[in-house]
């Protein structure tokens, strides 16, 4: 019987034992998987930055570093990448991207002091420089129609038969105007001291139609009383080459003077009466300096780099205006501006206006067949509409007029690559 029961006691102390290890054991699992663990915070982390799991599970110390991709700027701009790609224009996120590229052009003379001017400035601000050759107008249209430019600069209105082979092969040819000028009226004469000439246009068309020769002619001694005025021949200069500045020159002209009109008319090259052509309007200059009494036409900025005498004329409302910023500027006051901006503002009715006026344009195309080279331009276009023309009045050109700007502004946002706007920077 104490063998049974020595049995049984050995039996139920041995549960006992049993159930106390079972329940120990459990308390300390219940223990273990309460107390917070560096590998199960690491592994919160790495499931918000899945490119970044295998190396801080394998390193968990990683976790004390603030390098968590879920609090740092990369992290976010990568995940937001798509939405700002889909948002954005093309032409736009493709600018960083693309070289930084010359840009060549060739044409007038007339803007030329302002040109150099500019594009040495914007040379320094932008590291683009801007290879511009005054070869006149008439050179610059055919260097834009033949594609050897990026941009042709002109200050007369191309013909329709122009028009027409600029497009043939590179679309439609946006003409943006930049600035205005004046045409003055320039001379040597010998014994006329400080006087300032006074011509009517009737008097200066018939100086170039080669009807007045002489200095102290009655038609000029009238308008010049008291005036020391020569009996010497007058040297007619005019342009040589086919030139914006000739047709500012002969439209005002074929306004004042029927008989120019019809016997020589108006363009960048005419068949001139007589006497000396010179190259371009510093080729003009030249000769006027040179040459004793004669006289020629240049934009105002030539005459005023070379000291030359320039003319008082008489506008449409019968008072003399001498050339200045002022008065070419109050040439386009009032005048309805075309979508294209191709317009005439010589003879102006301002009674403050000089009559000798016009604007100048760069020439370039709609669609830009190289990328880089038409954001380039685009950039270069905006620029002179907007900063550059607070230089202009330095150089004696006017500022463009508010309206002319807005409709020049619309030609260059209308400006594209392979069908995608270009836009400016």
């Amino acid at each position: 019987m104490l063998k049974r029961f020595n049995k049984k006691w050995i039996i139920v102390l041995t549960s006992l034992l049993l159930i106390t290890a079972v329940v120990f054991t459990a308390c300390s699992s219940a223990v273990t998987t309460t107390t917070p663990q560096p590998t199960s915070t690491t592994q919160v982390i790495s499931t918000t930055t899945p490119s970044t799991t295998s190396a801080v599970t394998t390193s968990p110390t990683t976790t004390l570093i603030p390098t968590s991709t879920t609090t740092q700027p990369t992290s976010t701009t990568s995940t937001t990448t798509p939405v700002i790609t889909s948002t954005t224009p093309p032409a736009t996120t493709t600018t960083s991207s693309l070289p930084i590229v010359p840009l060549n052009g060739a044409g007038g003379t007339f803007p030329a002091p302002l040109y150099t001017s500019w594009f040495a400035t914007y040379a320094k601000l932008t590291g683009v420089q801007v290879n511009y050759q005054a070869v006149g107008s008439g050179a610059g249209i055919t260097a834009i129609t033949n594609n050897t430019v990026d941009f042709g600069a002109s200050d007369a209105i191309m013909t329709s038969t122009q028009v027409t082979a600029a497009q043939a092969s590179n679309g439609t040819l946006l003409t943006i105007p930049t600035t205005m000028g004046a045409v003055a009226i320039i001379y040597n004469i010998n014994g006329l001291g400080n006087y300032q000439l006074k011509l009517t246009g009737n008097v200066l068309a018939g100086i170039y139609l080669k009807s007045i020769t002489n200095w102290d002619d009655p038609a000029i001694v009238a308008l010049n009383p008291g005036a020391n005025l020569p009996h010497s021949a007058i040297a007619v200069v005019h342009r040589s080459d086919s030139s914006g500045t000739s047709y500012i020159f002969t439209n005002y002209l074929a306004q004042v003077s029927k008989q120019w009109s019809t016997q020589v008319g108006v363009a960048t090259a005419v068949n001139w009466p007589g006497d000396v052509g010179g190259s371009g309007s510093a080729g003009v200059s030249v000769y006027v300096q040179d040459l004793t009494g004669s006289i020629g036409y240049v934009e105002l900025a030539y005459a005023v780099q070379n000291n030359l005498a320039v003319a008082q004329m008489q506008n449409s409302s019968g008072t003399f205006i001498t050339p200045s910023v002022a008065s070419a500027s109050a040439a386009a006051d009032g005048v309805t501006l075309p979508a294209n901006m191709l317009v005439m503002i010589t003879n102006s009715s301002n009674p403050t206006a000089y009559p000798i006026t016009g604007f100048t344009w760069l020439l370039v195309y709609q669609n830009q067949k190289d990328q880089a080279k038409g954001q380039e331009l685009v950039n270069l276009l905006w620029w002179i509409l907007t900063s550059a023309q607070q230089y202009n009045n330095a150089l004696t050109y006017p500022a463009l007029p508010a309206s002319a700007v807005a409709i020049a502004e619309a030609e260059v946002n209308s400006m594209t690559y392979n069908g995608q706007a270009l836009h400016h920077n």
